[in-house]
């Protein structure tokens, strides 16, 4: 992982000397209202309508870093989300190579929310990513079927149709794919780029820099976010648009 890369391009590039961790837990957190008691009772409809809500902040959250990135990108977003609500005990960050093949860390990451859904009991986990984790997060949902277990995707800035800025790291198998129109690109936009009941939804930029074109992150069939402007590292500490997602992931 320590290899000599270009190190302006994708994901926490700003980052990237920081500590790897594989998850965030702490002690477990729940809230749950409840009805005064001199209020009046709720209606059988209103009940009904409160207990077929399909999320909340105990949904666990797998975020995914970019190009060069590590679980320390997510410091900020992980802070966000439990002042949302989440508890650390529900926050994860998948780490992966991004030297290697995004296949394999599809792969990996399929298998890290298999555990994720083991530890926490959940059903369904919500995934954020940034970058190239985008490509990892929409060959899972796609290609591997990952959908069926994700509620909610949230990408961020993410090279969803690739970009030309990736032309910088063609040795490595992960760049490559990364590029406008490789094979890999070609394979999880062809047909319905946002497949099963997922929920998607995109931030994307002018400002970026990076994402080239910025209009590469949208998907079609997703909620896309254009972010007045906004850089490519700018977005992991923008408190702002982290609020937005975590709204999301609970609606």
């Amino acid at each position: 992982m320590r290899r000599r890369s270009p190190r302006r391009i994708l994901g926490g590039l700003a980052a990237v000397t920081a500590a790897l961790t594989l998850f965030s837990a702490a002690s477990t957190a729940s809230a749950a209202g409840s009805v005064p008691t001199a209020a009046p009772a709720a209606s059988a409809a209103q009940a009904a309508d409160a207990a077929v809500q399909p999320l909340s902040t105990s949904t666990p959250v797998v975020f995914v870093h970019g190009y060069t990135g590590s679980a320390s990108n997510w410091v900020t977003a992980m802070s966000v989300f439990r002042l949302n609500g989440w508890s650390s005990s529900n926050l994860f960050a998948y780490e992966y190579d991004s030297y290697g093949n995004n296949v394999t860390n599809a792969q990996g990451l399929a298998a890290f929310v298999n555990n994720v859904k083991a530890r926490t009991g959940a059903s369904k986990v919500a995934i954020v990513n940034h970058s190239m984790g985008g490509l990892v997060s929409q060959y899972y949902l796609k290609v591997l079927g990952g959908n069926a277990n994700v509620s909610h995707l949230a990408s961020i800035a993410g090279a969803n149709h690739g970009t030309t800025y990736a032309g910088a790291c063609l040795i490595y198998t992960t760049c490559q794919q990364m590029y406008p129109g490789s094979s890999f690109i070609a394979q999880i936009t062809a047909g319905d780029e946002t497949p099963g009941s997922t929920r998607y939804a995109t931030w994307y930029s002018a400002c970026d820099g990076i994402i080239i074109p910025y209009t590469s992150t949208r998907l079609d069939g997703a909620t896309n976010n254009n972010v007045l402007c906004q850089t490519h590292i700018g977005f992991l500490a923008d408190t702002g648009v982290l609020g937005e997602i975590a709204r999301f992931v609970a609606s």
